[in-house]
């Protein structure tokens, strides 16, 4: 009891208009903080034309009873909004979802419900490429977490299943003749541009986003030589199906936020591992 973060939609202005979301204050009855601003975990769905919800989800509440507050996003291109709102995305994958990310993030510190210095962002799949877009295309975040997320737009659309294979002619624009175009969004491209620590977590096996696309990201941030870490995990596919892999990922997202922002972490379940170029 008293463990539960209760969402509380919001919306705030971006680019093209308003956008909404779901913040989630920290919650914790056993511990408080004299801090005027908590850390804020800014989340992308995936898809990316889907929406995220304000069902119960554990995933949040781990951060929340940890100290942190949570903003869910529902970025330009969402359902649940209207037809026109769902629209935005179109040739706008890349743009649209990181302006809208970025932009709540700064809505929330400009409100005081978010420490401007720790801020962090991650995502899955569709809202894994918004993070690493988020990272490399502006200056709003100071760490970041990809899981099984797209760094390569033209990558993607070569490699992934058929299902999807022409799924990008709408989001962002027709290959061979709108190559430019995939090249500008991709956040390989534009490592020179990254400036924060990023963890990449990634199944081996996966068929949509294939690994690949995490180890050039991660080889790329090695080059640059900023704080990283990549975890492939074992026998996982498309988004993270046993247990342990699941909890391992939370508790290995919590550890490398706790080496950036400089706190400890609390738990017995946490597991240290190597992050890349931390001094």
């Amino acid at each position: 009891d008293g463990y539960c973060s209760v969402p509380q939609p919001i919306d705030f202005e971006s680019t093209l208009g308003t956008a909404y979301g779901y913040y989630y204050p920290p919650t914790n009855p056993k511990y408080y903080s004299t801090e005027e601003a908590p850390p804020l975990l800014v989340k992308a769905h995936g898809g990316p034309t889907a929406a995220t919800s304000a069902a119960y989800n554990p995933t949040i509440q781990f951060w929340t009873s940890r100290g942190f507050a949570v903003l869910d996003v529902d970025y330009g291109g969402s359902t649940g909004y209207g037809r026109e709102y769902r629209r935005r995305l179109r040739g706008n994958w890349g743009v649209v979802d990181v302006d809208d990310v970025c932009a709540g993030a700064q809505a929330l510190v400009a409100r005081g419900l978010a420490d401007a210095k720790r801020l962090a962002i991650d995502g899955g799949s569709a809202g894994g490429y918004t993070t690493l877009g988020a990272l490399a295309f502006r200056d709003v975040f100071t760490a970041g977490c990809s899981l099984y997320g797209v760094a390569d737009l033209s990558t993607l659309a070569r490699d992934t299943h058929k299902f999807e294979s022409r799924y990008l002619d709408g989001l962002v624009g027709k290959l061979p003749e709108d190559q430019a175009l995939y090249d500008e969004r991709a956040p390989i491209k534009k490592v020179e541009q990254l400036s924060c620590p990023i963890l990449l977590l990634q199944g081996d096996e996966d068929k949509i986003v294939p690994p690949n696309q995490a180890t050039l990201m991660h080889e790329a941030l090695l080059r640059k030589g900023l704080p990283c870490a990549l975890k492939l995990y074992k026998g996982e596919q498309h988004g993270f199906r046993k247990a342990e892999n699941i909890v391992d990922a939370l508790n290995s997202e919590l550890y490398f936020y706790s080496k950036v922002f400089g706190f400890e972490c609390a738990g017995d379940d946490i597991v240290p591992f190597e992050i890349d170029n931390l001094s």
